[in-house]
């Protein structure tokens, strides 16, 4: 008989912590401690992508293996829809309304298309990141302001970080359970919201210099630059633009 799409390790993939070695009800207990304790600080948006990415790893469920991957594509539609810059609209979209229902349609195409090969999902999700990267690249070209370029640098070091846990656990896991250290996807976890907390106030720097022009949008960190740990924001001040 077919097990449940709720059972307990029905899901396409097991990654590479043991199963059930530290509680009885946690399938893989590093990467569910991981995958709730970052999103906090990395924003509510990211609230049910945590939420479902705990009860993805706590049951390898088939469900909660769709909740975590479809959860992520859902949150990177809705920043697309609301944050992607217009000049970089296709030609053919003429207002952000039409941007609207292009995104939304894709994203219905995708989440169909995920019941498909859900094993498939993260491949894509991961592959996202690299068009992210792009856009960075193309608005620090018309930027002189040397805290954006150094934000965004170090966003994609902890993001090279982050994909190269993820990509480790994924091909070298026999190499890591053979000295007992199968814990890189948790890894995975804590470095992408590390990037993600540097990530959102440079979206929100480029939007801000793109939809309130009469603003100029400054990065900062708090409580202190000095600080080894800190948390990036972006204040506005009357425009005096550098960019």
């Amino acid at each position: 008989r077919m097990p449940s799409i709720f059972s307990y390790q029905s899901a396409e993939v097991d990654w590479c912590e043991g199963n059930f070695e530290h509680s009885a009800v946690i399938a893989e207990y590093y990467n569910t401690v991981s995958a709730g304790a970052p999103e906090g600080r990395a924003g509510t948006s990211l609230l049910l992508p945590g939420l479902f990415s705990v009860y993805f790893h706590m049951t390898l469920s088939y469900v909660g293996q769709l909740l975590d991957e479809l959860s992520i594509l859902w949150t990177l539609a809705v920043a697309y829809s609301f944050w992607y810059p217009k000049v970089y609209f296709p030609r053919f979209i003429k207002s952000r309304k039409h941007f609207f229902w292009l995104t939304g349609i894709t994203t219905v195409i995708s989440t169909l298309m995920s019941f498909i090969k859900p094993a498939f999902n993260a491949y894509v999700l991961n592959c996202i990141a690299f068009h992210l990267l792009y856009l960075t690249w193309q608005e620090l070209k018309k930027c002189k302001d040397k805290r954006v370029h150094r934000m965004a640098a170090v966003m994609v070091m902890w993001w090279v970080l982050a994909i190269s846990s993820w990509l480790s656990d994924r091909f070298l896991c026999g190499l890591w359970q053979a000295i007992n250290f199968p814990y890189f996807h948790s890894f995975w976890h804590v470095l992408i919201a590390m990037s993600l907390l540097y990530c959102c106030p440079l979206v929100i720097y480029f939007d801000v210099r793109y939809e309130m022009p009469s603003f100029e949008p400054k990065l900062g960190y708090w409580p202190s630059d000095s600080w080894p740990v800190v948390v990036p924001y972006v204040a506005l001040e009357e425009a005096h633009k550098q960019c």
